[in-house]
């Protein structure tokens, strides 16, 4: 009897985990949806003695750590000024605080690791700042990402802000619809600028703050035309496309570029890599053979010089393949 109840209770079980996926797979959306949109309902509804506070809150809100202590003592610092741009480049929703907290637990978790995988104390300390600078290299690589998926979006906006303008809609107006219309990263961006300048930022600020957040040439060159058709007067329409244009021939010749300089970037990669994963094999294949470099004096110091001379070339190849466009 035990087993057949043990079998009943199984069925029971997996039919309910079956039927509870099903129903989370097609209740969730409309309820996600459903939630969306009364929010909205509320925003719009709001009475209007309460709308100066919200718009206040939206305007000076800012990201904080799990430490506001440490966000507020390291906004004090050109680090922590450097480090909340870049994260807020990158795109994340973390404060400076979260981020040092990573830092110390990756160097934590680097440090053992490596010690634990060469069997020495020694590797304590180049694993621990191996492990910290993973979260700022990750923070950097998103960023990065960020901008040059901004920088491909840029002329589609362009275009837009264009056809707005030449249908009749202001410049303002037009940023709006390109908030709205347009994906991340390049909405966001945009709607940050057009919440600045609604909530009372003077245009020129908040053209100023969209080139600080977003340090790209070709953002600069919209706001640079920008301010001086507003000052002079012309064509803004024509100007957006003219400008969208260069952006786009400059897309072009940077992907040739790119082609051009695969092969110098591949054989940086595999000089970079090659060492590291045959030291690696070496040691799971004969460790006593690879247990003089960790044991000896002279090992180590072989492994430092090679470590250096291969950082330098490294980043020396990537200097002769960086062409700028």
């Amino acid at each position: 009897m035990a087993p057949v109840v043990v079998a009943l209770l199984m069925f029971l079980v997996g039919a309910g985990v079956v039927g509870g996926g099903y129903w989370l797979a097609t209740w969730a959306p409309g309820a996600m949806t459903k939630r969306k949109i009364d929010q909205r309902l509320g925003e719009l509804s709001m009475p209007l003695e309460m709308a100066p506070a919200a718009e206040s809150q939206l305007v000076k809100s800012r990201v904080t750590g799990v430490l506001p202590a440490l966000d507020r003592l390291a906004g004090q610092t050109s680090f922590g000024g450097t480090l909340a741009a870049l994260v807020e480049q990158a795109g994340l929703r973390m404060g400076v605080s979260t981020v040092l907290l990573l830092a110390v637990g990756s160097a934590l978790l680097g440090g053992l690791l490596l010690s634990a995988l060469m069997r020495a104390s020694w590797g304590l300390l180049p694993g621990a700042i191996a492990g910290f600078s993973v979260p700022f290299v990750v923070i950097v690589r998103m960023r990065t990402r960020r901008l040059r998926k901004f920088e491909e979006q840029f002329p589609d906006a362009l275009d837009l802000l264009s056809r707005a303008i030449r249908a009749g809609h202001a410049f303002t107006t037009s940023m709006g619809m390109v908030a709205d219309e347009a994906s991340d990263p390049i909405g966001a961006e945009f709607k940050k600028t057009f919440d600045e300048q609604n909530f009372g930022l003077p245009l020129k600020d908040a053209l100023a703050n969209m080139a600080e957040r977003v340090p790209l040439i070709d953002v600069r060159f919209f706001v640079t035309a920008v301010l001086i058709q507003r000052e002079t007067g012309g064509n803004l329409s024509e100007i957006l496309d003219n400008l969208s244009h260069v952006v786009r021939e400059r897309f072009k010749i940077l992907r040739q570029v790119r082609v051009y300089t695969a092969h110098g970037r591949l054989t940086g990669y595999v000089l970079m890599g090659l060492p590291a994963a045959l030291a690696i094999a070496l040691t799971f294949i004969n460790p006593e053979h690879m247990a003089l470099l960790f044991n000896e004096r002279m090992g180590r110091l072989m492994i430092l010089a090679a470590i250096v001379m291969q950082t330098v070339g490294y980043f020396w190849i990537q200097k002769v393949v960086k062409i700028e466009v």
